[in-house]
């Protein structure tokens, strides 16, 4: 274990919202309403609930960072901000710790590796506690490793052909990538069509102002990046901007998952 890792285990975390943010309004409730209509709770496998808050929440930050202490404070900010689901790049100095350590202490939360390129970094992500694991390509060694496990594997996938041989290998969720390359809200319109059986989650260079237009163009869930973890602010380590940036995601990806299962109800009525 190398030292940036070890250290982990002694450094003396103590990030507090009431020492670094003055007095922000509280983060926004989870929306219960018509999710629940079409995101049944009954019976789910632990990889199907980690799908479902998947799609319920609308985002998922993506968190990559210079340290491990950084990657600490960061995490927690977007945490405190409401947002639910996070995936820590493979790259960020002991990852694997920082897994562990957020896993305990947000327990309620949805948190995953990315940028998991094989099949032995897939195992430690696992072991780390990852309940999702995340890649550029499809990995195929990682997609037979996790088909006995409780980890949801999350492929990336380009073409028409990537996204139905992803999903006949066993994916329950692609990740279309990347996809403001490959015309953004137009082309998940378009994959749409053929494929609205597959859950797509859309990543790469996506902001905050465009998460409800993918989602109404049938994206399941979007990557955020620099539009939580800005740069800037994580590199003068301002948590309170991430806090915020984070906030307003949440609400944004809430909002959007809430109008888009009203409209599917209202499309359902209408068949009816």
């Amino acid at each position: 274990m190398d030292m940036a890792v070890g250290a982990l285990h002694f450094w003396p975390f103590h990030w507090s919202l009431s020492t670094t943010l003055s007095p922000p309004p509280p983060p926004p409730p989870p929306r219960p309403s018509s999710s629940s209509c079409c995101f049944p709770q009954l019976s789910l496998s632990p990889v199907d609930k980690t799908l479902q808050h998947i799609k319920t929440s609308g985002v998922i930050a993506c968190l990559r960072a210079p340290s491990a202490e950084l990657a600490m404070e960061a995490a927690h900010a977007a945490f405190t901000g409401g947002i639910s689901v996070l995936e820590i790049v493979m790259s960020t100095p002991g990852v694997l710790e920082v897994i562990q350590q957020l896993v305990q202490d947000h327990p309620t939360r949805i948190i995953g590796a990315g940028t998991v390129l094989n099949a032995k970094d897939a195992k430690n992500a696992i072991n780390a506690g990852a309940t999702f694991l995340m890649s550029p390509a499809m990995v195929m060694d990682i997609m037979d490793n996790v088909q006995s496990s409780e980890t949801l594997y999350i492929p990336g996938v380009m073409t028409p052909t990537e996204i139905l041989s992803a999903y006949n290998a066993g994916a329950k969720v692609v990740k279309v990538y990347p996809v403001s390359a490959l015309g953004g809200t137009r082309y998940i319109s378009a994959l749409n069509k053929p494929f609205s059986h597959i859950p797509v989650v859309a990543s790469q260079g996506i902001t905050t102002d465009l998460i409800g237009e993918y989602i109404a163009q049938g994206a399941s869930s979007v990557v955020l990046s620099d539009a939580i973890f800005n740069k800037e602010a994580m590199g003068q380590r301002n948590f309170n901007i991430i806090y915020k940036l984070a906030r307003l995601a949440a609400f944004e990806g809430s909002e959007a998952v809430e109008r888009y299962m009203q409209d599917e109800k209202v499309q359902s009525s209408l068949v009816l």
